[in-house]
């Protein structure tokens, strides 16, 4: 095991996005049914769109989150633990500019946007 924080921070890494993309056979919901790839893509649109992504911010694919709905898939912004649900595609843009600045300029944990619930 090699610990390669420090190599992330050189790097200029400051944030990342986790995009919960879970396909299950189940009888509840799952992100994959409810616009997980969609949402994912439209992260990473957002954020190369600002010149951020892969040079700033990381974009995650992952499992379950624990925060299931048929109506959206689960995202999480770190280090800043903001957690959300319920996403759809079209909330990606409004979302990370709240979280991140309109022209993703407030990056890093020192930036944490305030929660307004």
């Amino acid at each position: 095991m090699q610990s390669r924080t420090k190599d992330v921070h050189e790097n200029g890494f400051t944030d990342q996005v986790i995009v919960c993309t879970q396909a299950r056979d189940a009888d509840f919901a799952c992100c994959a049914g409810a616009f997980g790839d969609d949402v994912y893509e439209a992260v990473q649109a957002w954020l190369r769109e600002r010149d951020v992504f892969w040079s700033h911010v990381y974009v995650s694919e992952t499992s379950c989150l624990g925060l299931c709905s048929a109506d959206g898939a689960a995202l999480a912004i770190q280090p800043r633990d903001r957690w959300y649900s319920d996403v759809q595609p079209n909330d990606v843009p409004a979302l990370l500019t709240r979280e991140f600045g309109a022209d993703a300029t407030q990056l890093g944990p020192n930036n944490e946007a305030h929660d307004a619930h």
